[in-house]
């Protein structure tokens, strides 16, 4: 196994979507091996493939805080929301940056294991956020795209600046 490389914004691969996976073989197993290790690389809870320029729908999430919990969802989505809050979000392939979006703190979905059996469950509070925003990053959609038009235009201005300094324009 080994750690993979995240995108950052504005790289164009983030705005990728994802295609379902067909193949639940040794190969899937192993990228998911990588794609946890990468995770718990970073101190964050959750990582998608497309954030590390991989179009299968696969997701992993780790709540547990020392990295003893992973989950692996293939090909989720999201069957029903419950109540909606507020909550404060940031992002690994936006580092510094974080907002305030509107998500579902109860949520049913639906997804398949690493081999291919059917999974079906419920999530709540930080897991059911969690599994949202990745599966926004799995539709080619980031966190900041939810924010308020206001804060969204002004994280934007900010990205762009942060991007000429490094050299590269992030619009």
């Amino acid at each position: 196994m080994g750690r993979l490389k995240i995108l950052e914004y504005p790289d164009p691969g983030l705005r990728m979507k994802a295609e379902p996976v067909t193949d639940f073989g040794p190969a899937l197993t192993a990228f998911a091996g990588d794609l946890v290790e990468t995770l718990h690389g970073t101190g964050g809870i959750g990582l998608s493939a497309t954030q590390v320029g991989d179009r299968r729908a696969v997701v992993v999430m780790d709540l547990s805080g020392d990295g003893s919990t992973p989950q692996v969802f293939v090909n989720p989505e999201i069957v029903s929301r419950g109540a909606r809050v507020w909550v404060e979000e940031s992002c690994l392939s936006i580092p510094g940056i974080e907002g305030n979006v509107v998500r579902a703190i109860e949520l049913k979905f639906r997804a398949h294991r690493l081999d291919g059996e059917p999974l079906d469950g419920e999530l709540r509070d930080m897991e059911a956020v969690c599994l949202q925003h990745e599966v926004d990053h799995l539709q080619g959609r980031l966190f900041i795209d939810r924010l308020p038009l206001v804060r969204r235009v002004g994280v934007r201005m900010r990205l762009a600046a942060a991007g000429w300094r490094r050299g590269t324009a992030a619009v």
